[in-house]
């Protein structure tokens, strides 16, 4: 699907050299660094829905381990 992406001149100058780091157009550089990004996004929400299941299922433990111990209790 065809689009125009319409860029600051910043954006344009940085879109200019990510594409010259990389050897490719800035049309590759720009595929690229949304490609990029949604990966990131997929992991961090598949991070945090992992955090959240080991957060359910040890809320116990982590509560244990979270509060202070009273003096002189043995480790």
């Amino acid at each position: 699907m065809a689009m125009t992406l319409r860029l600051t001149k910043e954006q344009d100058t940085a879109l200019a050299l990510l594409a010259h780091m990389e050897g490719v157009s800035k049309h590759e550089a720009a595929i690229r660094a949304i490609e990029s990004a949604a990966a990131r996004a997929l992991q961090q929400g598949q991070a945090r829905e992992i955090t959240a299941s080991v957060i359910d299922t040890d809320m116990a433990l982590l509560r244990k381990l979270c509060s202070p111990r009273p003096r002189g209790a043995q480790e």
